[in-house]
């Protein structure tokens, strides 16, 4: 049986950058050989090469204001999706226009026992700066991190098959992101399609640590006093063993809890955008808030990172 620890509030707590997973609990994936990803990639199942594309950029340029700002210049529309194939119920948000060609998706999904609204404002927030956003409920509160996965990707597939906005989407530009259980659910998501151009986990819970399937760049959220997934055994550990990301970011909150990367703040709107835009849109505008990585300061503990290629 997986042991877990519930809090059901925020509560600081005291670094355990130390700890590490039991081993017994870790499941060890097996994995195709690491040649086998170049054929896959001349098939196209592969990572896209990250380079810029001028006709996914949207939006003015960007300063270090904008991507700090709590909104963006899209006017947002929002629709409800009660129950889908595989997944629970969501909220679409989406730039109100037609008129700017497609958009890249990303579905986000909370963490355990977490409702839809503790990480509903990544919707309308990115869909304000160029996204088609699905934020979600998990289907059962009590789901593991692969049954989160699951949800995650199925609702991607809805975005881009069959809703009521599949038109302003373009389908080979899609991300993921969660919190928690979540976030383990993301780098599941990752690992098992590894089309998806960006995965960004925040705080994320799960026992297995074997993540060298991940082939979407990644960018890992933790906070630094987090005692539900403490860094040192989980987030932190877990950008190590991203070993075959094509390119990878660690952000560790100062004093951040296990909820800090949830919470809107300059530092995470700054560091989720320019992920997501400099890899789902493959906007090179956005390379310099990422590279070079940001010096430690009042809000940030520790920043690793390989730069965008």
């Amino acid at each position: 049986m997986r042991r877990f620890t519930l809090l059901t509030r925020p509560t600081p707590g005291v670094s355990e950058r130390g700890l590490r997973v039991n081993s017994t609990f870790v499941k060890r994936l097996r994995l195709l050989p690491a040649g086998t990803a170049l054929v896959c990639a001349s098939l196209g199942f592969g990572v896209a090469p990250a380079h810029a594309d001028p006709s996914h950029q949207r939006g003015p340029d960007p300063t270090e204001a904008s991507v700090k700002a709590e909104r963006g210049t899209y006017a947002v529309g929002e629709t409800k999706v009660n129950r889908g194939t595989g997944f629970n119920r969501g909220t679409i948000y989406y730039p109100d226009t037609k008129t700017d060609g497609t958009f890249g998706a990303i579905a986000v999904m909370p963490g355990f026992v977490s409702p839809q609204s503790t990480i509903q404002w990544f919707g309308p927030r990115l869909a304000s700066y160029g996204f088609v956003v699905i934020t979600l409920d998990s289907a059962m509160p009590m789901n593991f991190p692969t049954a989160r996965s699951n949800q995650q990707l199925a609702a991607l597939d809805y975005l881009v098959k069959s809703s009521p906005v599949r038109d302003r989407i373009d389908a080979s530009r899609l991300a993921v992101i969660g919190h928690s259980m979540g976030g383990g659910g993301s780098l599941w998501s990752a690992q098992k399609r590894t089309s998806l151009k960006a995965a960004i986990p925040l705080a994320p819970w799960e026992y297995n640590s074997a993540w060298d399937g991940v082939r979407t760049p990644t960018l890992v959220i933790g906070g630094e006093d987090d005692k539900i997934a403490p860094v040192g055994g989980m987030a932190s550990n877990f950008f190590t063993k991203l070993t075959n990301a094509p390119e990878k970011a660690y952000l560790e909150l100062r004093g951040g809890n296990h909820w800090a990367p949830t919470q809107q703040s300059p530092v995470v709107n700054k560091y989720t955008l320019s992920w997501l835009k400099r890899y789902v849109d493959g906007d090179e505008r956005y390379s310099k808030f990422l590279c070079p990585a940001p010096a430690t300061d009042t809000a940030i503990s520790e920043y690793r990172d390989t730069c965008p290629a």
